[in-house]
């Protein structure tokens, strides 16, 4: 073949793909039913946001966990206040004030959410600090100062539990036992938000639907109402319509899944707890969120066309697979590294999200941690939901090498169902 041969083959390929792309995307724009999918789309992940902005703008109430901000014997001193100068907070003539007349009573607010967790100390090895003094008190004894026994006084100690997974909170009592309650609260509802809709709303239902209600026509109907013809009166393969149809839809669907995930993204990042304007510690997650999206829309648009192409009511042929991939996404919140979520394509998508989210933000499983253990009085608000929506990547090969892997795999999904699509697309009748 000549040198010239090559480019002339090259640009005629491409403006065949451009020319049945572009007739694609025209008539999705057209169709009221492709409007129709995408609002609805929209205003799903809308009202989601909505009670997202309604949390994240309501009022959380500080709770006394440890009654430092109590006054039991009735003196005007808090407790937490007694018990830093030793004196008795049962015993009303005995109070900081005797001690010293410029020591006027604490306003009780003081006392609240006053030992909070030291997430540094944590991170950096296991012990807490006790921020209010009361854990090293003279009145205590030297086994209360090391109930975990680890030979470290006030300290908290993570250990690994063996039978439920993850760690287990051991604290030598009195130590971070009065936590903020609100800045928890936002955090991690938060956390849960971007997990949630991302998982479940963005990657799945967007993901699962729009190529369900899109996809699964753009040869079949061309098929049957007889415009298919017209595409193949001119020397091109039935594989490159097949292909060159899909492009033309994920011209559409993957600008659609950008704007929304951007949309997001800037509600999110505005609303988010945080010091600053923005939150782009959040980015990472995001980023992981579009890339799975796009990779299932990619294979779900491949496999409701072939399905299409298989038979004239290939929807039908799509709800069973729906219904399969959306048991296959509750059972990654629940068991992320099972061996069946290996035969789905939500199961490989998710760990690009988990994946994502496990660099972005890497203190979410003490964070979760010290959440349920709350100081030891319960856990505290949002660290359930975050719980069920926050999952360790499915392979065991670090955060990086499973975002690779499930990328390839996807790839390959997606080229394996357009081979079968046009196998199946060369073999039919056109009508």
């Amino acid at each position: 073949m000549s040198k010239k041969a090559i480019p002339s083959l090259w640009s005629g390929m491409d403006r065949k793909a451009l020319a049945i792309g572009e007739f694609t995307l025209r008539q999705q724009r057209k169709r009221l039913s492709t409007w129709v999918v995408l609002l609805v789309g929209v205003a799903a992940m809308g009202v989601l946001t909505m009670f997202y902005v309604d949390a994240m703008t309501r009022d959380y109430e500080a709770i006394d966990n440890d009654g430092d901000s109590y006054d039991w014997d009735g003196d005007g001193y808090p407790n937490g206040q007694e018990n830093l100068y030793g004196t008795d907070i049962f015993d009303a003539e005995s109070h900081p004030g005797i001690l010293d007349a410029s020591i006027l009573p604490d306003d009780p607010s003081v006392w609240i959410n006053e030992d909070d967790f030291d997430w540094d100390a944590l991170q950096e090895g296991s012990v807490g600090v006790d921020d209010n003094g009361d854990c090293n008190l003279e009145s205590r004894t030297d086994s209360q100062k090391d109930a975990n026994r680890n030979g470290i006084p006030c300290d908290i100690q993570l250990v690994e539990d063996r039978y439920g997974g993850g760690f287990r909170v051991l604290s030598d009592g009195n130590v971070d036992e009065d936590p903020d309650d609100e800045a928890y609260a936002l955090e991690a509802i938060h956390r849960s938000f971007v997990l949630a809709i991302g998982k479940l709303g963005v990657v799945f239902l967007i993901g699962i639907f729009v190529p369900l209600f899109m996809a699964t026509g753009l040869i079949r109907n061309e098929m049957t109402s007889g415009t298919m013809h017209f595409m193949l009166a001119k020397p091109i393969a039935r594989g490159e319509v097949f292909l060159y149809r899909l492009l033309g839809f994920y011209a559409l669907a993957w600008v659609y899944l950008t704007v929304l995930i951007a949309l997001l993204a800037l509600v999110a990042g505005l609303m988010g707890p945080g010091d600053g304007f923005y939150r782009f510690s959040d980015l990472g997650v995001w980023m992981s969120v579009w890339l799975a999206a796009v990779l299932a829309i990619s294979v779900y648009g491949m496999l409701f066309c072939t399905l299409g192409v298989l038979w004239k009511h290939g929807m039908v042929l799509a709800l069973p697979f729906a219904a399969w991939e959306l048991g296959m996404i509750l059972t990654t919140l629940g068991a992320p590294d099972a061996a069946i979520l290996r035969f789905s394509v939500i199961g490989w998508a998710m760990n690009i999200v988990d994946a994502g989210a496990a660099l972005a933000w890497q203190d979410t499983p003490l964070f979760i941690q010290m959440g349920m253990w709350g100081g030891g009085n319960g856990s505290l608000q949002g660290a359930e939901a975050l719980n069920v929506f926050w999952s360790t990547p499915g392979l065991d090969i670090g955060a990086l090498g499973t975002v690779v892997v499930s990328v390839l795999v996807l790839l390959f999904q997606a080229a394996a169902c357009w081979l079968l699509g046009s196998v199946l697309f060369k073999s039919k009748e056109i009508e």
